[in-house]
């Protein structure tokens, strides 16, 4: 099959100097007790990310879905994975979005065991943001370690390894972003939203830095890929490319029963899938894409409309986007194994068909070396609901296609209102000019009319000299003529150096002269 190729790009990861902090983990004496306390942040921060395959991995991003497109099978990031390689849970509130209050400088004292005091005296700003600058954090932290005060050395161990690894965005300095996830204990659904976010924004502009914690994303997608020895030793020295396209979807390591967490997080709120709210922005991403990840079969090609492609940036986010998607996560909907049907590794030709065309219409980063997954045309008898709860789920899906069709309308009628008042006010304006035109039209006609009036004038006296008699004298810049007409005169005084007449007199004449 002849599937077009696309141009790759060059992308850079956002990389942060570990080694200090690296070197302050190794005092971990008890590292058992830290992960029951943090997670698993010690392990993210020992990996390390072999160049190539995250540069690699981001050519397959698919904008249009949210995931990572490969020849016949794709990849979901999920909050579930991601909660289980870090090792904390995903509760039910709503993550970090922003507008929460400024924490005090006595609840960072606090989690961080420190004098409110000493937090105030290095509370400092850098970047437009409020934060603590590592140097500091460093210096406490060995003053802990050396006293052997281990919750206190744990608990700002754990906030540099938030701002310099989990969430990086300022050199040397821990951002009060950063800070306020460290306090909630809620870090997972931003780390996912920051990989989406980044990544699409990036792709989206084909080129710069992309700005998320990579060593997770690395971790993520090496879980993932074939972990015989042969592939992890790489004795051929294949390039990333070549070793990734090789592979077909019976070569990857679909599920992993270790990470199973017994419930999915599948839609929030009025969306049909789960809106992300991250540090520059939030975007959608499709569970539903990831079931075969989660151990269960996927029984049909998707519905295109249950798989919303929603993406704000903060800076630009006229439509409140950002309320909206918060707002949403107060109303999570998990489905439990009951609810998702028996385990099993299925999938239906239709779904592989319909991966098959869109990689068809989207087109590829490197050329195929192998034939794809077989395209059997589906069965055009429609796949029976095993239990009543299938057929209940469908229906609320339906439900939840008509909904989100109805808010589409809404927002498209919204904007048609809008352009209206906009194409009104335009036409306002234009008639305004106009009528201004026409007023400066008629005052220069008026104009036009005066002078040649006054011209008519000139030209009327002039003739009458010519048929009287005159005499003029001048005075004081002015000229009096005395116009005989009969037995009458007509005083005329004239000024040469505008050209008016300034006014007239008449009188009978008698015998006497004037």
């Amino acid at each position: 099959m002849d599937i077009p190729l696309r141009s790759t790009r060059k992308y850079l990861f956002k990389k942060t100097d570990l080694l200090r902090l690296r070197e302050l983990a190794s005092l971990v004496s008890d590292p058992v007790d830290f992960q029951a306390h943090h997670g698993k942040l010690l392990r993210i921060l020992r990996v390390d990310v072999e160049e190539g395959c995250l540069e690699t991995l981001v050519q397959f991003y698919d904008p249009l879905y949210h995931c990572f497109t490969f020849p016949d099978y794709q990849l979901v990031p999920t909050l579930e994975e991601y909660s289980y390689l870090v090792g904390l849970p995903v509760p039910d509130k709503i993550p970090f979005h922003g507008f929460e209050p400024t924490p005090k400088p006595s609840d960072i004292a606090a989690a961080l065991h420190l004098k409110t005091s000493i937090i105030q005296a290095n509370l400092t700003s850098k970047g437009g943001l409020q934060g603590l600058p590592t140097h500091f954090l460093y210096q406490q932290a060995s003053i802990f370690a050396e006293a052997a005060s281990i919750l206190a050395f744990h608990s700002i161990l754990a906030l540099l390894i938030y701002g310099l690894l989990l969430f990086p965005n300022i050199d040397n300095f821990i951002d009060i972003n950063a800070i306020k996830i460290f306090l909630t204990k809620n870090p997972v659904p931003t780390l996912l939203a920051d990989t989406y976010h980044s990544i699409h924004d990036r792709t989206q502009a084909g080129r710069g830095t992309i700005s998320c914690c990579a060593p997770l994303l690395y971790q993520w997608f090496t879980f993932h890929l074939p972990q015989s020895r042969a592939f992890k030793t790489n004795d051929d020295k294949l390039s990333w490319p070549r070793r990734i396209m090789t592979l077909d979807p019976s070569d990857i390591v679909w599920y992993q029963a270790a990470s199973d967490v017994g419930e999915i997080i599948v839609s929030c709120g009025e969306y049909p899938n789960v809106p992300l709210l991250g540090m520059r922005g939030g975007i959608s991403y499709n569970p539903l894409l990831a079931r075969r990840q989660f151990g269960y079969p996927i029984k049909t090609k998707p519905n295109n409309l249950a798989l919303t492609n929603e993406f704000y940036l903060n800076h630009g986010d006229h439509s409140n986007k950002r309320e909206r998607f918060a707002q949403a996560w107060s109303a999570i909907r998990r489905l439990n194994r009951s609810q998702l049907g028996k385990k099993l590794d299925y999938v239906h030709e239709s779904y592989t068909q319909w991966v098959i065309d869109r990689t068809k219409s989207f087109g590829l980063p490197y050329r195929l070396p192998r034939y794809l997954s077989s395209t059997i045309p589906p069965s055009s008898l429609p796949i029976p609901f095993d239990t009543k709860e299938e057929f209940h789920e469908q229906l609320t899906k339906e439900r939840q296609e008509k909904e989100t069709w109805k808010r589409r309308y809404q927002e498209l009628e919204q904007e048609n209102e809008i352009l209206k008042g906009k194409i009104a006010q335009q036409s306002r304006e234009l008639f305004i000019q106009n009528q201004r035109m026409i007023e400066k039209d008629d005052l220069l006609r008026r104009k036009d009319a005066l002078l040649h009036r006054d011209a008519r004038r000139k030209r009327r006296y002039v003739k009458a000299t010519q048929v009287g008699t005159s005499q003029g004298v001048a005075c004081s810049g002015q000229v009096l003529f005395y116009h005989f007409i009969g037995r009458k005169a007509e005083q005329v005084l004239f000024r040469p150096t505008t050209g008016d007449y300034c006014g007239r007199t008449c009188q009978s004449m008698g015998s006497g002269t004037v």
